[in-house]
């Protein structure tokens, strides 16, 4: 596994992944999102920074995940490294970094992503309106909980 500990040279790399990545989320959604770039997104990027950060590295960083006590703030894969099971590999250490139950949040119409959590047992527990560089969105809380897996 080539997962590891974020360091501070990573950071352009995960913000370029995030760039390509970010409004992937939104693809199932009718309004117009418009990418705010993590180093100018004030709130996203200290919740970031105040997480464990964790970078998928095969000679170059291909993903990365952060988590924050048991909340899963983070899971991002390049685009042109998906469909290799990197995303399955983060969450998965991702997950074992949270103990006993884990937290994350998605777009409500991001079915690709729920699916990929639902086979580790996330399950939505529930629905709430939130925005994204000023466009509102719903999206879903997903708890797993202690004991599965």
């Amino acid at each position: 596994m080539n997962i590891r500990t974020f360091q501070d040279s990573d950071f352009d790399a995960i913000a370029g992944i995030y760039s390509l990545s970010k409004l992937d989320e939104f693809r199932y959604e009718n309004g117009r999102f418009e990418l705010l770039p993590l180093e100018k997104d004030e709130e996203r990027l200290r919740e970031m920074m105040e997480s464990r950060i964790f970078v998928y590295d095969d000679g170059g960083i291909l993903g990365y995940g952060a988590v924050l006590e048991n909340e899963i703030q983070a899971l991002y894969v390049h685009p042109l490294s998906r469909g290799r099971g990197i995303g399955k590999r983060l969450l998965e250490h991702l997950i074992s970094q949270t103990g006993a139950s884990a937290t994350l949040y998605v777009a409500k119409n991001n079915v690709p992503a729920k699916v990929m959590y639902q086979k580790y047992d996330f399950m939505v527990t529930k629905e709430f309106e939130t925005s994204y560089n000023g466009t509102w969105v719903l999206a879903n809380e997903m708890v797993r909980e202690a004991g599965y897996g």
